[in-house]
């Protein structure tokens, strides 16, 4: 028999009954599993033998409680893969269209750049960098966007899988929510998906090459692209036709094409189509910002309800990132507490 004086007060399930009397009574536990103790029927707590009544009290067996039952099952956690992110690493999470020459395609894209497809990439990242403050820069062009989280963030304990799913499916949910907003009257035929990934840059400079290679690829598709479709739309070639003319050609040989041509410096070509698209959080946010600025901001950081997001603005460049000259202008992005 359990003494009343040392009954719970609470009720308290089977599971942590027993850790409580071990804790009362050491190894001379009264009770133990197989065991019943005496329930009270409406409130679950514990009764005392001599304090019973007819109808009131029910037996509850150690064993066969949620609590215990649950316990059982945990050891299937230990089949999870812990995937943290290597510490003092800059994250990248990089999502990309799939099978996007379909949905183009399908959807009646512009060739070879469609605007209010890639302003619906860059609100889609929006959402994403004003959801997750440890972003401080993303980079898209074409169907992709680069996240970079600080390297010091703690996000989910820095599990990869949960950083790269919950920006790839807030990135899916906001494209197809925005859809309307930028294609108006073109209905969305299917839903579009994206694939992702994450890559860890150990040192500054890494990074930085890293945002270089992608604005250096999307010149170098561009400039074909831009030929490309020229030769397509305007010279009348087919596709392999257009393909085999641009075979082999150099960057030079295809400015040369685009001038000759088709009287087209490439140079003077909207830097959204040569450059990309580049998020950053100026330093201060919105606090100290100059009036233009701080419109710039707030037209690209409205929540999914049309409010102006209280958390930590952003604003779009179509900018050179390659050079020294963008990180010198923008040190807090390496270095927040500049």
């Amino acid at each position: 028999m359990i003494p009343s004086s040392l009954l719970p007060r609470k009720p308290l399930s089977a599971q942590r009954l027993v850790h409580a009397l071990t804790a009362k009574f050491g190894h001379q536990l009264p009770v133990s599993k197989g065991s019943y103790l005496l329930v009270n029927r409406t409130s679950g707590q514990l009764l005392s033998p001599c304090g019973l009544q007819h109808g009131s009290s029910r037996l509850v067996h150690l064993s066969s409680g949620p609590a215990m039952a649950k316990s059982k099952f945990e050891y299937v956690r230990q089949f999870e893969a812990d995937d943290p992110c290597l510490p003092n690493c800059w994250v990248v999470v990089r999502i990309d269209g799939k099978a996007f020459h379909k949905f183009t395609d399908v959807h009646h894209y512009m060739k070879p750049n469609d605007e209010r497809g890639l302003s619906l990439m860059t609100r889609a990242a929006q959402t994403v960098m004003s959801e997750f403050n440890e972003i401080v820069l993303a980079y898209g062009q074409s169907d992709e966007y680069s996240f970079v989280f600080h390297k010091s963030c703690k996000l989910y304990n820095r599990r990869a899988s949960k950083i790269m799913t919950n920006v790839v499916s807030l990135f899916s949910s906001s494209f197809t929510l925005f859809w309307p907003r930028f294609f108006n009257s073109q209905e969305l035929q299917y839903p579009p998906s994206f694939d992702g990934r994450v890559v860890l840059y150990p040192s500054d400079e890494n990074l930085k090459d890293y945002l270089s290679w992608r604005q250096a690829d999307c010149h170098i598709n561009n400039l074909y692209n831009t030929c490309f479709w020229k030769l397509v739309q305007e010279k009348g070639l087919t596709p392999n036709r257009a393909a085999d003319r641009l075979k082999g050609t150099l960057s030079s040989d295809k400015n040369e094409l685009l001038f000759s041509e088709f009287n087209i410096n490439y140079n003077n070509l909207p830097e959204l189509y040569r450059k990309g698209s580049v998020i950053i959080r100026p330093k201060g946010a919105i606090d100290g910002a100059s009036p233009s600025l701080e419109k710039s901001i707030n037209n690209h950081t409205r929540g999914l309800d049309g409010k102006t997001s209280k958390k930590p603005g952003s604003v779009v460049l179509h900018t050179d990132i390659i050079g020294k000259q963008f990180w010198e202008d923008n040190p807090h992005i390496i270095n927040p507490k500049i």
